[in-house]
């Protein structure tokens, strides 16, 4: 199944209706308690609301100072705004797919049984009112009323609502395949379910809070982040608070013939040295990183899950459906001893007729390709040996014969615990079946050993270039399957993987997860079954299907709602995006403050001290110029890196070196000489007007 993640964009008109939306929420979230959650925007707020006091008291008294000091305000009230409209436009998209998925969200009557049986007397019931533990029918035509897990039935599911495809899917009880999804639809036959989510608390309710910016809580690195610009902050207003008394004294006790640094000054000095620019844009590069996982059609429990993707090491990949297609096909017969192939083909094809999986099907339509002339019908006093675990066979009794196909070691002890003879010949066969990377069977009549069948999984086209990029951004991929190992070696060979781990079970993929993680790696995985909820639980990044079990979607910290395993590759080009864009856009903030010290600090001291006129590189016209350019800059920078904000930078697959010496060379010395050259340009505007 292809990626889904256009199928929710917005167009170009929901665009500009998000726009208009977001430029009437900037005001509206000029509230303090609003601007408090942001510390670095608060200081703005507060000197924006000091300057504009000034201004009314300049008017007043009829000072000189009055134009300068409302101008700067006015540019600080912009700033805010500029920074407020950031996060809402934002929220904006956010909101716009959680109203998209909303629309599949219906108020339904739910047919709730006393017990898992659909002979048993249902009671119309609204669905808000479902508790976890209820059962319920749901037939052709129904809407599923939440989230539950299929106990009875089969049926054909539409999920188009959630998923954007039109194909349905198949759920029915018992396997991996049983979840069933609330705001989906049963279109032909039909399915009780067992209620796991109460109404509120499902899956697509989740996917909704967590695309609304009210919802959304801030991640470790975020938090750190913002912890480092509330210390820069705290830095900047001791030091500008600090240099009041210092003008106050040089001009009156050190003889200084100039003038006292003014208030307005001060706050323009303070509002250009804080990483605004990052605090404006801070909020909206993280609700953004939410929005693009959602457009993917993937639901993340919390923005923690986002940024550990990004911090991925090591991606454990399941083989079926992830490297490979999933469903092995019989490609070959090879008889042994004296056995013709169309003995061994007949057998084979009457130990697969009752066999109902991809392979045993396959089985069936190669013996039928070969010797059409042995068509059978099952009669029925066959008697089926359906497939174990244990045994890891299956196959008929038939005509006094017992026919059965396994693995090559369970066939072995089966045919030496009925005193038969183990060809050698059978061995070499069967190891060169697994070195060419395919899956070898062994078919026998009772003691007797007729041959093998070899049963090919075909790798996806374009996985190894995926995992080659992978590998440039540092990344150590890992298949996982539980073939033999000779098997699971040709396949990753041929895949291009870095590590495989055969004959996988839930506590060795537990183990090799634990045993990375205490190495220092971030872990990924991807599972669907009951039997993967521990490693799923255990990884750094859980990613399960949407199709998968209950205690699967419970264990893991993300569900992608196509189901398709090779999604967690993208999941990771997306964590990785949002932590380069934060940091591409945090070392261009910091840099460009060091453009606007040159502006500002001479202009703003050369009043009390004329010499440092000498540090004015930028030959900006006059003092007064020179701070209203800078703050100027300060506030038009905001909107101009909202878009590259909202759509991420550029995703490049290399190394984590490779990209911060990139961060560096483009948005550091970009954010240096930036500001030197708009700066100097408003300047030069300011004095034409």
């Amino acid at each position: 199944m292809e990626s889904t993640h256009h199928k929710h964009a917005a167009s170009p008109i929901h665009w500009k209706d998000q726009s208009r939306g977001a430029l009437w929420d900037s005001f509206t979230m000029l509230s303090p308690r609003r601007q408090l959650r942001n510390p670095v925007m608060f200081v703005v707020y507060v000197g924006s609301w000091l300057l504009l006091a000034l201004f009314f008291h300049d008017l007043i008294v009829q000072s000189s100072d009055a134009l300068f000091t409302g101008v700067i305000d006015l540019w600080l009230w912009l700033t805010l705004i500029f920074a407020n409209f950031s996060e809402a436009l934002a929220e904006r998209q956010g909101e716009a797919q959680a109203d998209s998925l909303r629309q599949s969200r219906q108020e339904v009557t739910a047919k709730k049984l006393p017990k898992p049986v659909r002979e048993a007397k249902y009671k119309e019931v609204p669905g808000a009112s479902l508790r976890s533990g209820d059962f319920v029918l749901i037939e052709a035509g129904d809407l599923v009323p939440t989230d539950g897990e299929a106990v009875a039935g089969v049926a054909a599911v539409d999920e188009s609502a959630i998923t954007g495809e039109s194909a349905p899917v198949i759920r029915e009880s018992g396997g991996d395949r049983s979840a069933v999804t609330g705001g989906t639809r049963v279109i032909s036959d039909w399915l009780i379910i067992r209620v796991t989510q109460e109404a509120g608390h499902t899956f697509l309710d989740k996917m909704i809070a967590m695309v609304e910016g009210a919802a959304r809580r801030k991640t470790p690195n975020e938090i750190a982040l913002s912890i480092l610009l509330v210390v820069l902050t705290l830095v900047f207003l001791v030091v500008t608070v600090t240099l009041f008394p210092f003008s106050w004294y040089s001009v009156h006790y050190a003889g200084h013939s100039g003038s006292v640094i003014s208030l307005t000054v001060l706050v323009a000095l303070l509002v250009c040295l804080i990483p605004t620019t990052i605090g404006a844009l801070l909020p909206a590069i993280g609700i953004a990183g939410i929005v693009r996982l959602l457009q993917s059609n993937v639901v993340a429990t919390s923005g923690r899950a986002i940024e550990a993707a990004g911090d991925v090491d090591v991606l454990l990949l399941d083989k079926t459906g992830t490297i490979t297609y999933g469903n092995r096909s019989a490609v070959a017969l090879y008889p042994v001893l004296a056995v013709t192939q169309e003995t061994l083909a007949q057998a084979a094809r009457r130990a697969s007729l009752a066999d109902d999986t991809p392979e045993g099907k396959s089985i069936v339509t190669l013996a039928d390709k070969h010797y059409p002339q042995n068509r059978e019908t099952l009669p029925p006093e066959a008697q089926l040996i359906p497939f174990s675990a244990e045994t890891r066979m299956s196959g008929v009794d038939w005509d006094g014969q017992q026919l059965r196909k396994g693995s090559p070691d369970a066939m072995k002890v089966w045919v030496q615990s009925l005193g038969g003879t183990w060809p050698s010949e059978l061995d070499a066969k069967v190891q060169e079946i697994a070195g060419g990377g395919a899956t070898p069977l062994v078919v026998c009549s009772g003691a007797a050993v007729l041959g093998a069948i070899e049963l090919r999984d075909i790798v996806k086209a374009g996985i190894k270039s995926r995992f080659a990029e992978l590998r440039a951004m540092g990344i150590r991929t890992v298949m996982v399957t539980g073939d033999n190992p000779l098997t699971a070696a040709a396949i990753a060979a041929e895949a291009g993987v870095d590590d495989y781990l055969a004959e996988a079970k839930p506590e060795t993929k537990l183990a090799r997860i634990r045993e990375y993680q205490n190495e220092g790696y971030m872990v990924a995985m991807t599972g669907d079954g009951t039997n993967d909820s521990p490693a799923l639980a255990q990884a750094d990044v859980g990613l399960c299907m949407a199709s998968g079990t209950q205690a699967a979607r419970e264990a893991s910290n993300m569900v992608d709602m196509d189901s398709n395993p090779t999604k967690l590759l993208e999941i990771v080009q997306i964590g990785k995006q949002l932590l380069m864009t934060r940091g591409a856009l945090t070392t261009f903030s910091v840099a460009n403050d060091v453009a606007k010290y040159f502006a500002i600090i001479p202009a703003a001291f050369v009043s009390t001290y004329p010499q440092l006129g000498a540090l004015n590189i930028m030959d900006l016209s006059s003092p007064t110029h020179a701070i209203m350019a800078a703050v100027i800059f300060n506030a038009l920078i905001i909107p101009f890196l909202i878009p590259l904000a909202l759509k991420g930078i550029k995703f490049r697959a290399d190394s984590a070196q490779h990209i911060l010496r990139r961060n560096v060379w483009i948005y550091g010395l970009g954010g240096i000489i930036a500001p030197f050259i708009f700066i100097k340009l408003i300047d030069m505007l300011l004095v034409v007007l």
